[in-house]
């Protein structure tokens, strides 16, 4: 009879851990809780490939507007004053060329009227101020620096293109703090040599 009755119990216990493990498993499982975030992710600027091109396109048609697409306002003023003194130069060098060539045309005409027979009051004089010789010299003098003057202004002109260039490219590269370019300079004292070049960092 107890043998019976501790059978009975044994089973009764088992059933019940059957019913309370498949009640278990039959339980939908808890969804987990929403998650924030509260950082945000900036994404890198888009790259544009035509940029550069339309800043030197830009620069091209009028000196300082591939600078102001850039946004490189302060570069405006430096742009018109280099091209402003350019053609200044050009423009009295051009000026006082055409005088000495004017007035050596009149001596090799054999007259005697050009502005260097004549004082500041306009007065005669018996010998010019200038030879005929310092006309020669006065004019390849004068023609040199106005082609100079010339050179620098194209030059100036050119700059300005390539600066527009050249800058709308380096905005679209990623200037990071974890990346650094320095030199560095290593005294080896086993045989006295001196080792100097640079260094590239990258930190992860």
């Amino acid at each position: 009879m107890p043998n019976k009755l501790f059978i009975t119990s044994a089973l009764a216990f088992l059933f019940s851990l059957c019913v309370s493990a498949q009640e278990k498993d039959n339980k939908k499982p808890e969804l987990p809780k929403e998650v924030v975030v509260d950082t945000l992710v900036q994404l890198p600027q888009e790259f544009n490939p035509l940029s550069p091109a339309k800043a030197a396109f830009y620069s091209a048609v009028l000196p300082g507007l591939g600078q102001a697409y850039n946004k490189r306002y302060w570069k405006i003023p430096l742009v018109y004053i280099g091209l402003g003194t350019g053609v200044y130069f050009y423009i009295n060098n051009n000026k006082e060329y055409n005088r000495y060539r004017d007035a050596y045309k009149s001596r090799l005409a054999g007259l005697e009227n050009d502005e260097f027979y004549f004082d500041s009051e306009g007065n005669k004089l018996d010998t010019p101020r200038v030879t005929t010789e310092g006309l020669e010299r006065g004019q390849k003098f004068y023609r040199k620096n106005k082609e100079i003057s010339l050179l620098v202004t194209l030059g100036i002109y050119a700059l300005n293109i390539i600066d527009a260039n050249v800058d709308a490219h380096l905005m679209q590269y990623n200037i990071d703090e974890n990346l650094s370019l320095a030199p560095h300079y290593r005294f080896n004292e086993m045989d006295a040599t001196s080792n100097l070049g640079l260094t590239f960092n990258f930190k992860f």
